[in-house]
């Protein structure tokens, strides 16, 4: 069974089922994240859809660069989590799928090519609070337990 996060199911609603994947980023007691300004401001895990096809791991580092600008590499499996939400950008009710993984940042290649997404570095504290998902948040508290 895969561990719900956030919202609860709207009764009645369809989901399109879109798996993802994302990266706690950990570099000392900091971790990289995105910042993303719209639809609503939030820091996030980096990452993002998996697109027809494609394999999860190109998937990660092509998001990875997307989102913040870094080249990372991949460490190990972190989990899966699943969470019901409206993507307004997409205009769809989603079951978001999102498999994550520890990585580490490797080398800045440039700013981050995705519109409205910024890096930022978080103490690692800070991002237990600010990061805007509590699946987000609960993979990043199994990394530091």
């Amino acid at each position: 069974m895969i561990r719900r996060y956030g919202e609860p199911v709207q009764p009645g609603q369809r989901y399109t089922r879109r798996p993802g994947v994302y990266a706690v980023l950990l570099q000392g007691d900091h971790i990289l994240s995105t910042h993303q300004a719209a639809p609503v401001p939030e820091f996030q895990l980096p990452g993002g859809g998996i697109d027809p096809g494609e394999h999860p791991i190109p998937a990660l580092h092509r998001e990875v660069i997307e989102e913040t600008g870094w080249k990372i590499a991949v460490t190990r499996h972190l989990g899966v989590f699943r969470r019901f939400t409206y993507m307004p950008e997409y205009d769809l009710w989603a079951e978001k799928l999102c498999t994550v993984y520890l990585a580490r940042p490797v080398r800045r290649l440039g700013p981050p090519t995705e519109t409205g997404h910024s890096a930022v570095w978080l103490p690692v504290d800070r991002a237990l609070t600010l990061l805007g998902n509590p699946g987000d948040r609960a993979m990043l508290a199994r990394v530091l337990s």
